[in-house]
């Protein structure tokens, strides 16, 4: 009868505990908030986390971004062909591009090659007791941790967008030009008629969000890690599960909100 019971407030235990572990990252964040805005700003450990974080990650959201275009161009060729509307290809790859798999995968490759690593470090900075004597020497380690690597992945983020949606889009142009024998003045021309700036702008402005989401998630998480090596490793998976399922469900959120207010 015992074990009934267990099994049968098991659930309801670990739902309650899901909404207490979210309701201190809540507070946690609005205790983060004021910090961005206190002096000393340590812009030298936030340009040295946009190396680390930005030009780091450069070449792994290129080669992604060639072969999002390159396959992309050839999938819509397909499909475009049927109806005779390749001349459409230029401007329904840049707008998806830029307004969808630019920010998504760029922030699912921050997640993959720049979170993770934020997450591990500060974890073993945490087990290993470097975070405790930070704090000993009475700097504040949340100023000088989390709030560099939340504003150095912030900047980064739209910046690796732009990279990504110019990159990608060009890898298309030129297979589809080249290899899929499309009209390349034709080709351009649906791009520069339909293409709007809330095109370009809803990317960026989605590259911003993601940006801080998974910068938050990825400190937090790392902040707070306990139980040594092992600890570590769960709170790196841990993260990167939290940001990526985060990017998918922020993404879903700021589309609908777009699409509202018809932007």
């Amino acid at each position: 009868m015992e074990r009934l019971f267990y099994y049968l407030g098991l659930p309801f235990v670990r739902f309650f505990k899901m909404l207490e572990g979210f309701g201190a990252f809540i507070i946690f964040q609005l205790k983060l908030i004021p910090l961005f805005f206190k002096p000393p700003y340590r812009v030298r450990e936030t340009l040295q986390q946009m190396e680390i974080i930005g030009v780091g990650s450069f070449f792994v959201i290129a080669l992604t971004a060639i072969f999002t275009g390159l396959v992309e161009a050839i999938q819509l060729y397909h499909g475009f062909h049927k109806f005779g509307a390749e001349t459409f290809m230029g401007y329904t790859i840049f707008v998806s591009i830029s307004k969808e798999l630019g920010p998504v995968f760029g922030a699912l490759m921050l997640v993959s090659r720049a979170v993770s690593a934020m997450t591990a470090e500060l974890g073993t900075m945490r087990v290993t007791e470097q975070i405790d004597a930070i704090d000993t020497l009475a700097v504040d380690s949340k100023k000088y941790l989390i709030i560099p690597r939340v504003v150095a992945t912030t900047i980064s983020t739209p910046i690796l967008v732009i990279v990504f949606v110019f990159l990608g889009n060009l890898s298309a142009y030129l297979i589809s030009t080249i290899a899929l024998g499309l009209n390349p003045t034709a080709y351009k021309k649906t791009i520069t008629t339909y293409v709007q700036f809330s095109d370009i702008g809803t990317g960026l402005i989605k590259a911003v969000v993601f940006g801080y989401l998974i910068s938050i998630i990825g400190t937090y998480i790392g902040y707070f890690t306990r139980g040594g090596a092992r600890g570590v490793g769960l709170s790196t998976t841990k993260s990167v599960v939290y940001a990526a399922m985060t990017v998918f469900a922020a993404n879903y959120f700021l589309s609908s909100l777009f699409l509202y207010l018809d932007w």
